[in-house]
Protein backbone atom coordinates (compact mmCIF):
# COMPACT_ATOMS: atom_id res chain seq x y z
CA UNK A 1 0.00 0.00 0.00
CA UNK A 2 1.39 3.49 -0.78
CA UNK A 3 2.42 5.86 2.17
CA UNK A 4 -0.63 9.14 1.48
CA UNK A 5 1.01 12.00 -0.73
CA UNK A 6 2.74 14.40 1.31
CA UNK A 7 2.61 18.06 1.03
CA UNK A 8 3.58 21.55 2.27
CA UNK A 9 2.20 23.30 5.30
CA UNK A 10 3.13 26.83 6.29
CA UNK A 11 2.75 28.17 9.45
CA UNK A 12 1.44 31.73 10.08
CA UNK A 13 3.59 35.22 10.10
CA UNK A 14 3.12 37.37 12.51
CA UNK A 15 3.74 41.14 11.52
CA UNK A 16 4.71 43.48 14.29
CA UNK A 17 4.38 47.29 12.57
CA UNK A 18 5.51 50.16 15.04
CA UNK A 19 6.49 53.67 13.96
CA UNK A 20 6.00 56.86 15.10
CA UNK A 21 3.49 59.02 14.78
CA UNK A 22 3.30 60.77 11.58
CA UNK A 23 5.85 57.83 9.54
CA UNK A 24 2.67 56.56 7.79
CA UNK A 25 1.96 53.47 9.65
CA UNK A 26 -1.80 53.91 10.00
CA UNK A 27 -2.00 54.70 6.28
CA UNK A 28 0.08 51.63 5.39
CA UNK A 29 -2.17 49.37 7.66
CA UNK A 30 -5.72 50.98 6.40
CA UNK A 31 -4.18 49.97 2.74
CA UNK A 32 -3.12 46.42 3.93
CA UNK A 33 -6.60 45.39 5.56
CA UNK A 34 -8.16 46.00 1.96
CA UNK A 35 -6.85 42.77 1.20
CA UNK A 36 -7.26 39.38 2.65
CA UNK A 37 -3.22 38.91 3.02
CA UNK A 38 -3.78 38.04 6.39
CA UNK A 39 -6.24 38.79 9.88
CA UNK A 40 -5.94 42.15 11.61
CA UNK A 41 -5.23 41.40 15.05
CA UNK A 42 -8.18 43.86 17.02
CA UNK A 43 -7.23 44.67 20.35
CA UNK A 44 -9.14 45.15 23.63
CA UNK A 45 -9.58 48.24 25.35
CA UNK A 46 -11.11 50.18 28.56
CA UNK A 47 -11.65 53.58 26.86
CA UNK A 48 -15.42 54.27 25.53
CA UNK A 49 -15.85 54.26 22.09
CA UNK A 50 -15.45 56.86 19.84
CA UNK A 51 -17.97 58.14 17.53
CA UNK A 52 -17.71 55.83 14.22
CA UNK A 53 -15.85 53.06 15.98
CA UNK A 54 -17.05 49.54 15.27
CA UNK A 55 -17.27 47.30 18.13
CA UNK A 56 -14.60 43.67 16.93
CA UNK A 57 -13.54 45.99 13.92
CA UNK A 58 -11.66 48.93 15.97
CA UNK A 59 -11.40 47.73 19.20
CA UNK A 60 -12.72 45.08 21.25
CA UNK A 61 -14.40 47.67 24.13
CA UNK A 62 -14.01 45.92 27.67
CA UNK A 63 -14.64 47.04 31.29
CA UNK A 64 -11.42 47.58 33.71
CA UNK A 65 -12.22 44.90 35.79
CA UNK A 66 -12.60 42.87 33.19
CA UNK A 67 -9.17 43.82 31.89
CA UNK A 68 -8.02 43.16 35.41
CA UNK A 69 -8.86 39.28 35.21
CA UNK A 70 -7.54 38.68 31.75
CA UNK A 71 -4.29 40.31 32.65
CA UNK A 72 -4.47 37.89 35.74
CA UNK A 73 -4.82 35.08 33.86
CA UNK A 74 -2.38 35.99 31.22
CA UNK A 75 -4.51 35.82 28.75
CA UNK A 76 -2.66 39.03 26.95
CA UNK A 77 0.67 38.93 24.37
CA UNK A 78 1.27 42.42 25.40
CA UNK A 79 -0.68 45.29 27.89
CA UNK A 80 -0.35 48.87 28.49
CA UNK A 81 -1.81 51.69 30.09
CA UNK A 82 -2.34 54.80 28.34
CA UNK A 83 -3.80 58.29 29.68
CA UNK A 84 -5.63 56.00 32.05
CA UNK A 85 -6.94 53.39 30.02
CA UNK A 86 -5.60 50.04 28.92
CA UNK A 87 -4.77 48.47 25.79
CA UNK A 88 -3.71 44.68 25.11
CA UNK A 89 -3.78 42.46 22.49
CA UNK A 90 -5.39 38.66 23.16
CA UNK A 91 -2.85 36.20 22.87
CA UNK A 92 -5.09 33.03 22.39
CA UNK A 93 -6.48 34.48 19.11
CA UNK A 94 -3.48 34.95 17.82
CA UNK A 95 -1.81 31.86 18.29
CA UNK A 96 -5.43 30.36 16.88
CA UNK A 97 -4.31 31.89 13.72
CA UNK A 98 -0.94 31.32 13.42
CA UNK A 99 -1.27 27.78 13.98
CA UNK A 100 -3.60 27.63 10.90
CA UNK A 101 -1.21 29.07 8.60
CA UNK A 102 -2.73 32.30 8.77
CA UNK A 103 -0.45 35.06 8.41
CA UNK A 104 -1.51 38.36 11.82
CA UNK A 105 -0.81 41.81 11.31
CA UNK A 106 -0.67 43.46 14.50
CA UNK A 107 -0.48 47.56 14.47
CA UNK A 108 1.35 48.53 18.11
CA UNK A 109 4.16 50.78 19.41
CA UNK A 110 7.56 50.35 20.58
CA UNK A 111 6.85 49.34 23.75
CA UNK A 112 4.21 46.75 22.89
CA UNK A 113 7.06 45.21 20.06
CA UNK A 114 9.37 45.16 22.67
CA UNK A 115 6.59 42.74 24.54
CA UNK A 116 5.44 40.31 22.32
CA UNK A 117 9.54 40.35 21.04
CA UNK A 118 10.12 38.79 25.02
CA UNK A 119 7.32 36.53 24.89
CA UNK A 120 8.34 32.95 25.87
CA UNK A 121 5.43 31.51 23.65
CA UNK A 122 7.63 29.26 20.88
CA UNK A 123 5.03 29.25 18.16
CA UNK A 124 4.99 33.60 19.09
CA UNK A 125 8.90 33.85 18.48
CA UNK A 126 9.06 31.02 15.62
CA UNK A 127 5.66 33.32 13.98
CA UNK A 128 7.58 36.97 14.48
CA UNK A 129 8.31 39.37 11.61
CA UNK A 130 8.77 42.54 13.28
CA UNK A 131 8.90 45.78 10.98
CA UNK A 132 9.77 49.09 11.67
CA UNK A 133 8.95 52.36 9.61
CA UNK A 134 11.45 54.67 10.05
CA UNK A 135 10.30 58.70 8.88
CA UNK A 136 13.34 59.56 6.77
CA UNK A 137 14.33 62.57 9.20
CA UNK A 138 12.76 64.38 12.06
CA UNK A 139 12.60 67.77 9.95
CA UNK A 140 10.12 65.46 7.05
CA UNK A 141 7.93 64.04 10.19
CA UNK A 142 7.47 67.64 11.28
CA UNK A 143 6.27 68.68 7.57
CA UNK A 144 3.83 65.35 7.72
CA UNK A 145 2.97 66.75 10.85
CA UNK A 146 1.91 69.62 10.38
CA UNK A 147 0.29 69.29 6.80
CA UNK A 148 -2.29 66.76 8.35
CA UNK A 149 -3.27 69.64 10.52
CA UNK A 150 -4.52 67.50 13.14
CA UNK A 151 -2.09 69.10 16.23
CA UNK A 152 -0.96 72.30 17.50
CA UNK A 153 2.56 74.01 17.29
CA UNK A 154 3.38 72.52 21.07
CA UNK A 155 1.77 68.75 20.18
CA UNK A 156 3.60 68.48 16.84
CA UNK A 157 7.04 69.12 19.34
CA UNK A 158 5.81 66.62 22.15
CA UNK A 159 5.10 64.31 19.24
CA UNK A 160 8.60 65.17 17.69
CA UNK A 161 10.12 64.42 21.26
CA UNK A 162 8.22 61.33 21.39
CA UNK A 163 9.32 60.13 17.70
CA UNK A 164 12.73 60.68 18.50
CA UNK A 165 13.20 58.32 21.62
CA UNK A 166 11.28 55.59 19.47
CA UNK A 167 13.07 56.17 16.20
CA UNK A 168 16.06 54.66 18.73
CA UNK A 169 14.16 51.61 18.39
CA UNK A 170 14.73 50.81 15.18
CA UNK A 171 17.59 48.43 15.13
CA UNK A 172 15.53 46.16 17.86
CA UNK A 173 13.21 45.22 14.59
CA UNK A 174 14.08 42.49 11.58
CA UNK A 175 12.94 45.06 9.14
CA UNK A 176 12.98 48.72 8.79
CA UNK A 177 11.64 50.56 5.80
CA UNK A 178 12.48 54.08 5.12
CA UNK A 179 9.29 55.92 4.48
CA UNK A 180 8.09 57.43 0.99
CA UNK A 181 5.29 57.66 -0.57
CA UNK A 182 2.01 55.51 0.27
CA UNK A 183 2.51 53.40 -2.98
CA UNK A 184 6.22 52.89 -1.77
CA UNK A 185 5.70 51.95 1.54
CA UNK A 186 2.98 49.43 0.33
CA UNK A 187 5.79 47.93 -2.07
CA UNK A 188 8.45 47.65 0.71
CA UNK A 189 6.15 45.60 2.92
CA UNK A 190 4.74 43.49 0.18
CA UNK A 191 8.96 42.86 -0.09
CA UNK A 192 8.78 41.57 3.74
CA UNK A 193 6.08 39.70 3.09
CA UNK A 194 7.27 37.50 0.38
CA UNK A 195 10.32 36.85 1.94
CA UNK A 196 9.11 35.74 5.20
CA UNK A 197 6.56 33.60 3.43
CA UNK A 198 9.29 31.73 1.45
CA UNK A 199 11.39 30.83 4.64
CA UNK A 200 12.09 27.44 4.27
CA UNK A 201 11.89 27.34 8.27
CA UNK A 202 8.03 27.98 8.12
CA UNK A 203 7.64 24.90 5.85
CA UNK A 204 6.42 20.96 6.74
CA UNK A 205 5.92 18.23 4.87
CA UNK A 206 2.59 16.70 6.17
CA UNK A 207 0.45 13.96 4.76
Amino acid sequence: MNPPPLHFHRTGILFVISAPSGAGKTTLCTALRQKPDFVYSVSCTTRAPRPGEIEGEDYHFISHEEFAARIKTDAFLEHAEVHGNFYGTLKEPVLEQLKKGIDVLIDIDTHGAAAIRASKDRVIQDALADVFIMPPDLEELRRRLERRGTENAEQVDIRLANAALEMKCWSDYRYTIISGSMEENIEKFRAVMRAERYLSRRFSLVP
